[in-house]
């Protein structure tokens, strides 16, 4: 009967460890995570290689940026009251179809956050704030 409690106890002391090994890689890579990244200037310059035109907004074809605003609203660069149909406010992409400059309403009037996006490699470069 002792040997019972011991196993017992050996199994409950294995599942406990395990469980806080789990725990701790878990929250290990919840603080590992990478956030929007803010742009040097040397990085935003670089995408400003040729003219940049103006496209519409109610085009839909430029590239996709929900999922790094989700990200921008996250890490709070950006403010949740901003309505999604109100936050694009202007989209820029230069003559070589290669970058595009979106920029995003913020609650304070003539200031923007700029996010630069790669459409080659079908990503977001980084986001930079913008002042006019």
């Amino acid at each position: 009967m002792a040997m019972h409690h011991y196993l017992r106890l050996s199994f409950i002391l294995l599942f406990v460890i395990t469980s806080f090994i789990c725990v701790y890689f878990i929250i290990k890579k919840a603080r590992n995570k990478k956030g929007p990244k803010l742009l040097s200037e040397e990085k935003y310059n670089s995408s400003m290689t040729e003219g940049m035109a103006e496209i519409s907004v109610s085009n839909d074809s430029f590239f996709n940026i929900w999922p790094y605003v989700s990200e921008l609203k996250a890490a709070k660069i950006l403010s949740n009251k901003i309505k999604e149909s109100e936050l694009i406010h202007k989209v820029y992409r230069n003559s070589t179809e290669d970058f595009e400059h979106i920029l995003l309403a913020t609650e304070k009037e003539n200031h923007f956050v700029k996010i630069v996006v790669d459409r080659n490699k079908k990503k977001a470069m980084g986001y930079l704030f913008f002042d006019l």
